[in-house]
């Protein structure tokens, strides 16, 4: 399956759900995971998966965690990220690297309302990136949750919520044998994005 390559009057973003809806359509398992890294004050990088969820309205694109998290902890210091789409189905990856801000406390209220029941759960007792004795006890603990809440609603833990990365550039990225990839980088403006190819 091919795609549309970048060109100067295409907007990032519309190419980019362009993309990603190709990837989705292609069957490939969680076309939304995507990496993001993180630095911490003194520029050591850590990185890991997490899903996109979504676009606020001003088009940032929103992802969700847990507040103490290595992460977050890492974006509270220095908040700018870098993003990475690999879609092995299309030959195709985007990197973003934009500013990172958290989310209002309404989104991550809404977003949290929306999660599996589960999910709910083992945000509430999971204290995450911290040392555990045991897998079984955090499993306990959510069992002990769930029979206390009965039907009641998951309340969403004040250390859980989203951010939103505002992206500062797109990379396209489109793979050709030989590694002779062609790359396009959109950068902001003064007219909105201009686009420049680079060498593989």
């Amino acid at each position: 399956m091919s795609v549309r390559k970048p060109e100067p009057e295409l907007q990032p973003l519309d190419l980019f759900q362009e993309w990603f809806a190709a990837a989705a359509k292609s069957g490939m398992a969680m076309p939304e995971a995507m990496t993001l890294a993180t630095a911490d004050e003194d520029g050591r990088p850590s990185a890991r998966m997490v899903l996109l969820k979504g676009f606020d309205p001003a088009g940032r694109l929103r992802f969700f965690t847990n507040y103490d998290s290595r992460k977050a902890g890492e974006l509270d210091r220095n908040p700018h990220a870098s993003l990475l789409f690999w879609w092995p189905s299309l030959y195709v990856q985007v990197r973003v690297e934009g500013k990172v801000t958290r989310l209002p406390a309404a989104e991550s209220d809404a977003y949290f309302a929306s999660r599996p029941r589960l999910s709910q759960l083992g945000a509430v007792v999971s204290p995450q990136s911290r040392p555990i004795d045991d897998f079984q006890t955090l499993l306990d603990q959510v069992s002990h949750l769930a029979h206390e809440l009965g039907e009641a609603p998951v309340p969403r833990p004040a250390n859980w919520g989203g951010y939103a990365v505002a992206p500062e550039s797109w990379e396209f990225w489109v793979g050709h044998d030989g590694r002779l990839h062609e790359r396009f980088v959109y950068r902001p403006a003064a007219s909105g994005w201009s686009l420049t190819r680079l060498a593989p």
